[in-house]
């Protein structure tokens, strides 16, 4: 199944979170890392007292169901020393599915597309750069999605080796 992860993450190092997170993906049982988007830094989106964030989106190909994998990507953040202080708050890894093919799934643990997928720059930009015509079900396609989605003060981060 195709996938797309959000990354994110503003602390211990965010840069370094992230780039160690998306190898990670690739170590998930049945998956297998695509690719993925250059970083970005943002502002965070909840409380103003935190660092600015550094996000990225992943696309991966993966048997695993999508609470399988939902399981896998918790313990990936747990495995980067994620505590959920406050909501919304402070992180050093946050992993989001944000589309699992083109399913719809409502439930308890688990809502795909995921429900801030158009609203949120930090994400919308950055899938953009990896799947611009990619179709976002019940919302229609990334790049015109983009459209209606002002940047806040997102930031592409240049490329370093």
């Amino acid at each position: 199944m195709q996938v797309f992860i959000g990354l994110g993450s503003n602390l211990d190092d965010p840069a370094a979170q992230v780039q160690s997170a998306l190898q990670a993906l690739n170590d998930l049982p049945d998956s297998q890392l695509i690719q993925s988007s250059s970083l970005y830094k943002s502002p965070p989106m909840g409380p103003q007292d935190q660092p600015d964030y550094i996000n990225a989106v992943a696309e991966i190909e993966t048997a695993l169901s999508a609470h399988e994998l939902l399981g896998q990507l918790q313990a990936l953040e747990q495995a980067h020393g994620r505590i959920r202080r406050r909501h919304w708050g402070e992180r050093t890894l946050d992993l989001d599915i944000l589309l699992y093919g083109q399913l719809q799934i409502t439930d308890a643990t688990l809502t795909i597309p995921h429900p801030g997928i158009a609203l949120r720059p930090f994400v919308l930009y950055p899938l953009a750069e990896v799947a611009p015509n990619l179709s976002v079900p019940g919302l229609g396609n990334v790049a015109e999605l983009c459209l209606h989605c002002p940047t806040d003060g997102l930031e592409k981060m240049e490329e370093t080796q």
